[in-house]
């Protein structure tokens, strides 16, 4: 079973989707680690 053979377009278009996945979870997981910093140095 072998992979299909992808195109130079099909290929920069999933790694752009693949990048802009990367780039949103990494905001996010961002996001969180702010949070908490945050809501540790407010509590205290």
């Amino acid at each position: 079973m072998n992979a299909p053979a992808l195109t130079p377009e099909e290929l920069a278009r999933r790694r752009k989707a693949v990048l802009r996945t990367a780039w949103v979870i990494g905001g996010i997981a961002f996001a969180i680690f702010v949070g908490f910093i945050a809501r540790a140095v407010l509590s205290a």
